[in-house]
């Protein structure tokens, strides 16, 4: 009974994590506490001795303690609770998800999740408006279902994980009907991306192509096709969708040409300002934004070539708009280690189905493995792009962030075998 309501949370949870933040906060949140109810009836703590489960609680620990060092108390409280996200990771791997039917729903909940972003992008490019009456934004960016430009990301979270295996299957079958229909499918998503208008969204779903390209032998030449395509459609963009063009091509051009004095190099600056100042502890769960204004923090990082430029609010923001410089801030550099530790066992799981026979003993330290699918090859582009370290993210340990990274996470885990063991 509890794994079947738990089941039912994990699989409504994408809905959630697009529309209702606070329920999908809650939702995961359950599924926690149900994990670690069925861990005390069973009295079946061996997830505990997981590598990744490991790291991950030691990087709770030491953001628990640096936000009990550093203060406020609400800081303190914020890092004790984000404890919950690395126990939905390991109930997801370890109990909810091990079955085909949970990986199923779930995978067709991303799907149609990601038909109805793009839907509602063409709705609201074509008509002015998305179902709900909403225009663009003032930037130019489509904002698909939603109110505010969050559709880039959104589609990011289900592209690969929802859309790409359905996309991948078609076009690995021999049908001439069913390939066209895959690459149309792929075009069409790629095309809508770039349409939406959102940087760091769209440079990472090439990214996602490029590794799969490269993980999927059948897949390079339809992405070379897309990406000759994509050049295309960009040459076209000032005329198709000028805001789209201005935003995507000019603005991003602009600021990589002079990014150190953009609004983003300052906020990298100040971040690497309050690492070199506190390496080994950092400033806990919420130090960027409470100290970021501090004087010590205000001057140039020369090393990074980035020089401080006033106002100091420049430099300031709710996060570091960086996994890697966030947890860093955090948790110091001990923490950034830990954090690199448990993402490196994550991908080393959930490679282990496209790998050679002989290397998945060596690399996993496993006997058995699950054979290579559509879905778990596209749940590992998935995580890669999440983890992707050269990217704008928004805040690490918050929703609905934290719940795609460790959703995606444990479901590639779950999807890779993760549970089998040598001797089980």
């Amino acid at each position: 009974m509890l794994k079947a309501v738990a089941v039912v949370l994990t699989v409504i949870l994408p809905v959630l994590l697009f529309r209702a933040r606070a329920m999908a906060d809650a939702d995961l949140s359950i599924v926690g506490v149900l994990f670690l109810l069925r861990s005390v009836l069973l009295r079946d703590w061996s997830w505990l001795r997981v590598r990744w489960v490991q790291c991950g609680l030691a990087l709770w620990a030491l953001i628990t303690l640096s936000s009990a060092l550093s203060g406020p108390m609400p800081s303190f409280v914020q890092g004790l609770l984000s404890l919950r996200f690395f126990v939905f990771c390991a109930a997801l791997a370890y109990w909810v998800l091990t079955g085909p039917r949970a990986q199923r729903a779930l995978a067709s909940v991303c799907a149609a999740l990601a038909v109805w972003t793009v839907l509602e992008c063409w709705e609201q490019y074509l008509t002015g408006t998305n179902m709900f009456g909403y225009p663009r934004w003032g930037d130019g960016a489509l904002t698909g279902p939603f109110i505010r430009p969050k559709a880039g990301n959104a589609l990011l979270m289900v592209l690969f994980s929802g859309a790409m295996p359905v996309i991948l299957a078609r076009l690995q079958k021999t049908a001439w009907r069913s390939r066209l229909a895959g690459g149309l499918m792929l075009a069409l998503s790629v095309i809508t991306m770039i349409l939406i208008g959102q940087r760091m969204p769209t440079l990472l779903t090439f990214v996602g192509l490029l590794l799969t390209a490269l993980l999927v032998k059948p897949m390079r030449l339809p992405v070379l096709g897309v990406a000759v395509l994509s050049g295309l459609f960009l040459v076209a963009l000032p005329v198709v969708s000028p805001p789209g063009y201005a935003k995507l091509v000019l603005k991003f051009s602009h600021q990589m040409a002079h990014f150190a004095e953009s609004d983003y190099g300052q906020i990298y600056g100040r971040a690497s300002a309050i690492i070199v100042a506190h390496p080994w502890m950092g400033t806990g769960f919420d130090g960027f934004r409470i100290h970021c204004l501090d004087p010590q923090y205000l001057h140039d990082m020369p090393a990074l070539h980035i020089p401080y430029i006033a106002p100091p609010q420049s430099g300031c923001n709710l996060h570091p708009h960086n996994y890697y410089l966030q947890v860093a801030t955090a948790a110091g550099l001990p923490g950034l280690a830990l954090f690199l530790m448990m993402a490196a066992c994550w991908l080393r799981i959930i490679v282990r189905p496209h790998l050679p026979a002989k290397a998945v003993e060596r690399v996993s330290r496993a006997r058995e493995s699950v054979p290579a699918t559509p879905q778990n090859a596209m749940l590992l582009v998935a995580c890669c792009v999440q983890l992707w370290p050269l990217a704008s993210t928004s805040a690490l340990f918050s929703v609905p962030p934290a719940g795609w990274l460790f959703l995606t996470a444990g479901w590639a885990l779950a999807a890779s075998g993760a549970g089998l063991r040598s001797g089980r």
